[in-house]
């Protein structure tokens, strides 16, 4: 950071919590619905598939549709915090709408107004953070947004199982989407967009030129990226395996080891929520570090957690079901200690990948490079993943009876594999196109008149 740079302060700090809690009711109420699949399927009487379909697909489509527009608004100077809070407060009615349906399609249109809100939240506010810190910093900045996933992990697991199993399933989406329309009143009166490119000024005149790029245009020169389409394919299929987990484990934990809702979800919430952040903290820390030396290592931990946690989560589905420790009333399986491990090392891939495409581009393309990132995530793993599990599930159902969660997670998890091969085929584009960027850097520095001094970290929107 250069001495024209902005400087962090406890309001850039109080900023990234704001828009952290705003990703954990994202992310509550994309997935709460996780908790809750037994008794809607009950109600309604509809197959693993339709619930997949439910989870996953009908989610999928409508966010990655509308991410990239969204993330092309606060690229070409929309305010970001704006962005956000709208977004979030239309997501938060529409979960509400979810506790609400008497029917089937009514359940699955609140559920894709959901998608339509949550599309405008994560990629605007990861350029935010982006232009928040230094990109020193920006690893562990983008880590600590990142752990809202499992913050909502843990609370959708831990308090939706409890409050599904007394008050039943509607009354989750009512208590999980009202906070929302608060933190969206917060942003707005606590917190101001930073500015674009306010630690990039010396490319500001390339960022100028991608502003007044057309759309597909854009779109085009971040697919070809060095290292962008590896990256994206690597968290697709990490995705798929990741989402098909998260969303059906709790149902395979009910199935697999008779627990309630309640207790599948204490236990499930508790070894995926907490270690899944200890996880994503632990990995922005190690990587800013490692990074220093090797740009690689941006590219290399999000393998090394991805081998390690195949074996684990492996390891969870086919421990015996009848191995457990009795907590009170409380059936704690053995094969937990595997699902958190999976959680701990599982979770590497996805802030760190966030990190690096914020790494590989301008200012004023970060927004839509990580939509753009977002939509393989989204499409294939929100999408294809759950869909992929629950149709598995009915398969391998008729062959092994009561069972065919269990072989279609196991077989989900697989693809963990494939995608490890994309983040290898990665590392090299990456590096060479850090190095082209700091090359750049340097040549814009030696033949640029330096910017104004900025003295306000999040100026006036």
């Amino acid at each position: 950071m250069g001495p024209t740079s902005p400087s962090v302060t406890w309001r850039t700090h109080s900023t990234l919590v704001l828009l952290a809690l705003v990703y954990v009711f994202s992310f509550i109420d994309r997935n709460v619905i996780a908790i809750v699949l037994e008794p809607i399927k009950q109600e309604f009487g509809i197959s693993d598939t339709l619930m997949g379909f439910l989870s996953g697909l009908a989610f999928a489509i409508l966010y990655a549709g509308l991410s990239l527009p969204l993330s092309r608004l606060a690229d070409r100077g929309g305010n970001r915090r704006n962005i956000v809070a709208v977004c979030c407060g239309l997501w938060s009615i529409a979960t509400m709408a979810c506790g609400m349906a008497q029917h089937f399609w009514q359940l699955l249109l609140a559920r894709m107004t959901v998608a339509v809100g949550e599309a405008g939240g994560i990629a605007p506010s990861i350029s935010m953070v982006s232009d928040l810190y230094p990109p020193h910093r920006r690893s562990l900045a983008i880590s600590v947004l990142m752990i809202g996933p499992h913050l909502g992990l843990l609370a959708a697991m831990v308090a939706g199982g409890w409050i599904a199993q007394e008050y039943g399933w509607r009354s989750v989406f009512l208590f999980f989407g009202a906070p929302g329309i608060l933190l969206a009143l917060l942003l707005f009166c606590f917190t101001k967009d930073p500015g674009h490119g306010v630690y990039d000024k010396y490319t500001a005149s390339k960022n100028k030129k991608v502003k007044q790029e057309s759309f597909f245009k854009q779109l085009n020169g971040i697919m070809k990226v060095k290292g962008f389409i590896w990256i994206a394919m690597g968290c697709a299929l990490a995705g798929m395996a990741g989402y098909g987990y998260g969303i059906w484990v709790p149902t395979f934990m009910v199935r697999n080891y008779d627990m309630s809702l309640a207790h599948a979800g204490i236990s499930f919430g508790l070894a995926g929520g907490i270690f899944a952040a200890i996880g994503t903290i632990f990995s922005g820390l190690f990587c800013d570090k490692l990074s220093k030396r090797d740009s690689r290592w941006q590219i290399g931990l999000p393998i090394i957690g991805i081998l390690i946690s195949l074996p684990m989560g492996v390891a969870f589905m086919l421990w015996p079901a009848d191995a457990f420790w009795m907590i009170g009333e409380i059936k704690i399986p053995h094969a937990i200690v595997f699902a958190a491990l999976f959680s701990f090392f599982n979770c590497w891939w996805p802030s760190l990948s966030y990190a690096a495409i914020s790494h590989l581009m301008t200012s004023s393309q970060r927004a839509t490079g990580a939509a753009s990132l977002n939509l393989f995530l989204t499409l294939f793993g929100a999408g294809l993943g759950p869909l992929l599990t629950g149709t598995l599930s009915d398969v391998f159902g008729a062959t092994f009876a009561g069972e065919g969660l269990k072989y279609a997670l196991v077989a989900t998890m697989m693809l963990l594999l494939v995608s490890a091969w994309f983040y290898y085929k990665g590392l090299s584009p990456y590096q060479t196109r850090m190095k082209q960027l700091d090359n750049d850097e340097v040549e814009a520095v030696e033949n640029a008149v330096p910017p104004t001094t900025i003295n306000d970290p999040l100026p006036s929107s």
